[in-house]
């Protein structure tokens, strides 16, 4: 069986406070474990259309972002499919482009990954902090494992630091 090429990348604003969130859950993965081969992490900020290298090279793309599900702030969500859209990364707002296209132009290069979202819902992203929230601090572990079990799910495999 062919390994999947992984790429878990965080997306977001770090400068409107939870709309940073998936940079942030990135930032505590590569913190706290070391990865399998086959995966990478990376902060996309709001990159937009410049991820398209790093996104052409894998199979399974996990972003991780701030989603409008209309759930209670702090929601965890997966999503694929029609559901992206709810992610503020598929949308045109503060991102430089809408992940969505960036998928499809991969789609026309023919390599368009596998890809979910794994979010949460903001507490507070029109606010103009470099950090998170204190509330949105106490949902980081649960996304982050969200984020895990996807990775695990796809083939790939990580440990704790110093364990």
């Amino acid at each position: 069986m062919e390994t999947k090429r992984i790429l878990v990348m965080g997306v977001g604003n770090i400068l409107f406070t939870d709309e940073g969130v998936g940079v942030r859950c990135v930032e505590r993965l590569e913190r706290e474990y070391e990865f399998s081969g086959n995966v990478r992490l990376m902060d996309g900020g709001t990159l937009g259309m410049r991820l398209m290298d790093p996104i052409l090279s894998c199979d399974k793309l996990i972003v991780c972002d701030a989603v409008l599900g209309g759930d209670q702030p702090g929601s965890i969500y997966r999503c694929t499919g029609d559901d992206l859209r709810k992610s503020l990364a598929f949308k045109d707002s503060m991102h430089q482009t809408d992940l969505v296209d960036t998928l499809i132009y991969c789609d026309l290069l023919g390599n368009r990954p596998e890809a979910v979202i794994i979010g949460v819902e903001p507490f507070d992203y029109h606010t103009m902090c470099a950090e998170i929230s204190k509330d949105m601090e106490k949902h980081l572990p649960n996304m982050g494992q969200a984020v895990l079990n996807e990775i695990k799910a796809a083939g790939g495999s990580w440990k704790e630091k110093g364990k």
